[in-house]
């Protein structure tokens, strides 16, 4: 059983690729947005972080396990896309990457002892061939390449039109890898017991040969067994990086000399699949044990493993175009989508047999999406230019009110200031205005009639203050009304005493 996981992937943006399996069975897989009749009145916009799901929608060919691919090239162009393939037992096949119709085939013979390792599909069209006309690049196992020109549309059964190069790449030995530079003029070639050589495609000879490595500190010699080769950078083809059986990956300069200016070694699983960046310095490769990895090479550094270890040999690996991303597919029959700057998984499609190799196809673009957009594209622009207009009267109105809230900050500020002088002037006139507090006069007690004649007009304030003295007044003349009359009653007594005797 396949491994499986409970991850939720984000998704991939709209991208359409295409794998091959051991049973020679193409499958497009399609990532495409869904627009509904409720999406179709609002414009929908194509973005890389769009949240899409990748599906099979079509599979081309029936299973045979004799027809296997091994290897394929693609030549994406706008007009009239061309996708080559070849297969186990010697077929060699090109197709319409749109619809998958073949467009011209050629059998080769002896390919039960002698398989394809090597396949290039040429983009630039050869001055001296008809506009019908592609050139393919194949090299065998044992060694022998064929530089040939197949006649598109014509019967598939005698597609060849006889205009073909053909030179041994090596004398013993077996050729497991080979690449052409983004020129097309330079090709390198590998395997087992063949190092890395160069040869010039236009006078077919050889133009450079790397040299084995020495013996370790061990006084041990690595055997050459090359798995995967390619050029760092498509406009260079000085620099080869390559991976070996003994799970090295090494950097070869032609400029500089024949061996490797930077060797690695990267855990213990033989490389499988080496690829390249757009950026000129970046290499991902994957392993006979599943890991993904991404290295700079101007230092030799491991920038990072890919997360999610796949549970199978990573056969082939492929970069796309214009999206950060890149796909990778091999022996655990999951078709994986990685983001490259995090390095983390965007989304895995299993196809059920074991996959040999992936391509994307770079002038993809999902239509439906795309249409929806042109669409709407006037209603767009008009909505913009209703709410540039709505967004000058807003800024016009914000500009009114923060100056009118400048001017009612500089008056709450003045306010205080005057509200405080004019407190100041309140408070010194009521000083003014309050009476002084005159001394309270010592009064003596006099008798009655003295005292009515002593008497003055008094205004209200001194009234108040002299209460307490007449209070003292009225209590001294009750004391002598009452001595004034025990004096009389005494005398009353004295007398009537005096009667008696």
């Amino acid at each position: 059983m396949p491994r499986t996981t409970t991850l939720e992937l984000p998704g991939c943006p709209p991208i359409r690729a295409l794998t091959f399996d051991i049973l020679g069975l193409i499958k497009v897989i399609e990532s495409r947005s869904a627009v509904t009749e409720a999406d179709a009145n609002q414009p929908q916009v194509v973005t890389a972080s769009a949240n899409i799901t990748p599906k099979v929608v079509e599979t081309w060919g029936a299973p045979d396990k004799s027809r296997c691919i091994l290897n394929v090239s693609i030549n994406d162009r706008k007009s009239d896309p061309l996708l080559a393939v070849a297969r186990k037992n010697g077929q060699i096949e090109v197709l319409n990457p749109l619809n998958g119709e073949i467009r011209a085939s050629e059998t080769l013979e002896d390919s039960s002892d002698n398989p394809i390792s090597g396949l290039h599909l040429f983009r630039k069209e050869n001055s001296g061939l008809s506009s019908r006309s592609c050139s393919l690049l194949t090299c065998t196992e044992k060694g022998n390449a064929i530089l040939r020109s197949l006649e598109i549309g014509g019967s598939l059964a005698d597609s060849s039109d006889g205009s073909r190069k053909t030179w041994d790449v090596c004398s013993s030995g077996n050729i497991f890898c080979s690449a052409v530079d983004g020129n097309e003029k330079y090709a390198v070639f590998g395997g087992k017991g063949v190092e890395i050589n160069v040869w010039d495609l236009e006078s077919c000879t050889k133009t450079w040969n790397a040299k084995s490595p020495k013996k370790d500190s061990l006084d041990i010699f690595t055997p050459t067994w090359f798995t995967a080769a390619t050029f760092l950078s498509k406009d260079d083809h000085r620099k080869i990086i390559t991976g070996t059986n003994s799970h090295q990956v090494r950097l070869y300069d032609i400029s500089a000399q024949r061996r490797p200016v930077i060797s690695f070694d990267f855990r213990e699983t033989a490389i499988k699949s080496v690829t390249e960046d757009l950026d000129g310095h970046t290499i991902y490769f994957g392993t006979g044990g599943g890991d993904l990895a991404s290295v700079d090479m101007r230092t030799g550094k491991v920038l990072g493993c890919f997360i999610g270890k796949c549970s199978g040999s990573i056969r082939s690996i492929v970069r796309h175009p214009e999206f950060p991303m890149i796909a990778s597919c091999g022996l655990d029959r999951y078709l994986r989508f990685w983001d490259i700057k995090t390095r983390q998984p965007l989304s895995a499609v299993f196809l059920k047999q074991h996959l040999t190799k992936v391509v994307f196809d770079s002038n993809f673009c999902d239509k439906e999406t795309v249409t929806a957009a042109i669409g709407q594209g006037e209603k767009v622009q008009e909505k913009e230019e209703d709410d540039e207009d709505v967004s000058v009267r807003r800024k016009k109105s914000s500009r009114e009110n923060d100056q009118e809230k400048q001017l009612r900050l500089k008056k709450k500020k003045k306010k205080p200031v005057q509200q405080e002088v004019d407190s100041n002037d309140d408070d010194e006139q009521e000083k003014q205005l309050k009476p002084k507090k005159k001394k309270k006069p010592v009064q003596q007690v006099v008798d009655d009639d003295e005292d009515d004649e002593q008497e003055k007009p008094m205004s209200e304030n001194d009234e108040d203050a002299s209460l307490p003295v007449k209070r003292k007044k009225a209590s001294s003349e009750e004391s002598e009304q009452k001595k004034k009359l025990k004096a009389k009653k005494k005398k009353k007594r004295v007398q009537q005493e005096e009667d008696d005797h």
